[in-house]
């Protein structure tokens, strides 16, 4: 009995040392989740450290993973540390250079968004703290909807547009101070809040989105104002405002059911980007070894600019030094060529363009010389973008007349190289080419409108080609009034037959006015004029139609009727498209969804013509009543349509 007895109280002793051990553990883990909580709930915020990039993130996206890039004095020799729930320091990178750090961090699913802070320690000095902030998300990921066919784009030059602040027209700290409204090529104090202030001409004109080239800061010496030589991905350039106006302009565009569309630029920065003067890695840019051991002799970047031969990415003969030629040569001397092959350089153009997403609640983003950068960077690029956000949208620039190429870039396109780009709507400059060309010509066989008839007809090749993005003339190329020769007639074919097209349209600020640039075609400084009535003092206002001429009043009422129209037009958005090979003069093309149907037609003959209507007869429209969309008048299609004058006429079957 004794010997039980022994044995009970061993176990008892056991258990209580088992009791005992759990209570330890359970104390010591309540202190460590103590010590956690007073370290994320009470603290103080401080920024000891120069640059931290991205400024903050977001809790909740499907990528969990977040690498911060750390610029500081020496701070590749401090160890940093993060105590955080659900925040993890993964691992720490050293770069070339040892002011930087870039720290691969983990942020689990169950992490709540909250400040912390960064602790950075070395042996013998006191700790440098940043605080750094995840955020909750404003809307969920498939709420981000992106632009697409229902969409009509407006282009902003903002540095042209309306300038509401001239107290920020001239920044004395930065680089480039000129301004003159002379100077083509000068700042003229376009900003922010002009667009703002004019938010509702843009929606009364029809249109459901805006464009704006780059708006972030250019600290370059000359040549500022055009935006695409960024010297900090983060910062909007104080001569446009600042963040906070960048932010109401999204909100009232979101107010008004329109959407945002970003210009960002992965393939090159400014040479005056502040990484210029201390690269984290000796492959930061491509040819850096060039640039850093220039001397007097340099030239300017001589021998390290593109080829531009932008056939090397689909080239399957192309050789190597000509692929590496287009890709890894600068853009101009003042653009150095960044190095997407450069994980980190990689990881921060990505991480860049989703927190300008999440920041602005963009409704898309144009990236600006698609094909120039390294195209595998490019796919992985915007494959993160649509992974985290199903519903958004991308156009890339690529500058091309051949459909072949346009085509390549299309994401799902059956390329021979396997290559899928994840890009959903590259741009139409095939057909943009087509349309000029086709109304400038006379009518004759293989020339006139059968140029576009058969642009058109190379849809074919396209995946999806109401994803891609069409447009009559850009910040880049002369206007299309210049582009027609002065022939409104022409210019109004043109830009009728855009917004039937089964394409997402855009349009730059001025066509509805006929903004030109006849003095010099394709100057830049001319396609990128002042917007009348955008300053103090102009004399000619065509935000209010002060001052216009009849012809551009004309004109702005042509587009208005005919965006507004298309902005509620499923069978413009989604429908069937069915065109007719042109004969006489006359190009016929149906837009067809459901009871809807859209008819254009387009007509070179300057006297009075018959239409015969027997060869439309598939299209079912027979004894039919059609309401013209311009004049609001009713037609019956029947037997013959006489067609009274040159130009465009657009039917709908819709009368109410």
């Amino acid at each position: 009995m004794a010997k039980y007895h022994k044995i009970i109280k061993q176990l008892a002793f056991v258990g209580f040392l088992c009791v005992y051990t759990v209570t330890l553990s359970c104390k010591k883990q309540t202190a460590e989740n103590k010590e956690e909580v007073a370290e994320t709930s009470s603290f103080t915020e401080k920024k000891d450290i120069q640059r931290i990039e991205p400024l903050n993130w977001w809790v909740g996206f499907k990528n969990p993973s977040l690498q911060l890039l750390v610029h500081h004095p020496n701070i590749s020799k401090w160890t940093p540390e993060i105590r955080y729930t659900g925040v993890s320091i993964e691992k720490v990178h050293q770069a070339d250079s040892p002011n930087y750090l870039f720290l691969d961090l983990n942020i689990s699913e169950s992490t709540k968004p909250g400040k912390f802070n960064i602790i950075f320690k070395k042996e013998g000095e006191p700790s440098l703290v940043h605080t750094y902030e995840l955020k909750s998300r404003s809307k969920s990921a498939e709420d981000y909807l992106g632009f697409d066919s229902t969409d009509a784009i407006y282009l902003i030059t903002p540095d042209r547009f309306a300038n509401a602040n001239p107290e920020n027209d001239v920044i004395a700290s930065m680089k480039d101070t000129s301004l003159d409204r002379t100077d083509g090529y000068a700042r003229h104090g376009g900003d922010i809040k002009g667009i703002i202030n004019h938010l509702d001409y843009i929606e009364d004109l029809g249109f459901t989105a805006i464009w704006s080239c780059p708006l972030l800061t250019n600290d370059m010496p000359e040549g500022s104002y055009h935006g695409y030589a960024i010297t900090d991905y983060y910062q909007v350039d104080p001569r446009f405002g600042t963040i906070v106006d960048y932010l109401e302009l999204s909100k009232k565009l979101s107010q008004k059911g329109m959407k945002l569309i970003m210009d960002q630029v992965a393939n090159h920065c400014g040479v005056e980007h502040w990484w210029m003067k201390d690269f984290p890695f000796k492959d930061w840019v491509n040819h850096q070894e060039k640039y850093e051991n220039r001397d007097e002799n340099w030239e300017a970047g001589k021998n390290i600019m593109t080829t531009h031969r932008r056939t090397t990415n689909q080239d399957i003969y192309a050789s190597e030094i000509d692929k590496k030629g287009m890709n890894e040569g600068w853009f101009v001397s003042a653009m150095p060529d960044l190095n997407q092959r450069n994980p980190f350089m990689a990881r921060y153009t990505i991480q860049n363009s989703i927190w300008w997403i999440e920041t602005a609640n963009l409704g898309g983003i144009r990236q600006d010389t698609y094909p120039y950068p390294d195209k595998h960077f490019m796919s992985q690029w915007a494959g993160e973008i649509m992974h985290e956000y199903p519903n958004f949208n991308i156009v890339g620039e690529e500058w091309t007349n051949n459909p072949l190429l346009i085509a390549y870039w299309q994401k799902d396109n059956a390329n021979k190289d396997g290559y899928n780009s994840n890009l959903k709507s590259p741009m139409d400059f095939a057909m943009q080419e087509k349309i000029v060309k086709g109304l400038n010509e006379e009518e004759t066989w293989g020339t006139g409108f059968i140029e576009i008839y058969r642009a058109l007809a190379n849809d074919f090749i396209y995946v999806s080609p109401k994803d891609i993005m069409v447009f009559p003339d850009n910040h880049d190329m002369s206007r299309i009034f210049t582009q027609m020769y002065g022939s409104v007639v022409n210019t109004k074919m043109a830009l009728s037959y855009i917004l039937t097209l089964p394409r997402i349209p855009q349009l730059y600020y001025g066509t509805e006015i006929l903004m030109h640039d006849f003095d010099n075609p394709g100057d830049h400084g001319l396609v990128r004029t002042d917007f009348p009535g955008g300053w103090n003092g102009d004399t000619v206002n065509a935000f209010t139609g002060e001052g216009l001429t009849n012809e551009q009043k004309d004109m702005q009422a042509y587009l208005k009727k005919i965006l507004n129209y298309r902005k509620q037009s499923t069978a413009i958005h989604e429908g069937k498209t069915v065109h007719f090979a042109p004969e006489n003069g006359i190009y016929v093309l149906f837009r067809i969804h459901e009871d809807e149907v859209v008819v254009h037609i387009m007509n070179k003959n300057v006297e009075p013509v018959e239409l015969e209507l027997q060869r439309f007869e598939e299209v079912g429209l027979d004894g039919k009543t059609l309401r013209n969309i311009l004049t609001s008048t009713d037609v019956l299609w029947k037997d013959k349509f006489v067609l009274t004058e040159k130009g465009t006429t657009l039917l709908t079957t819709k009368l109410d």
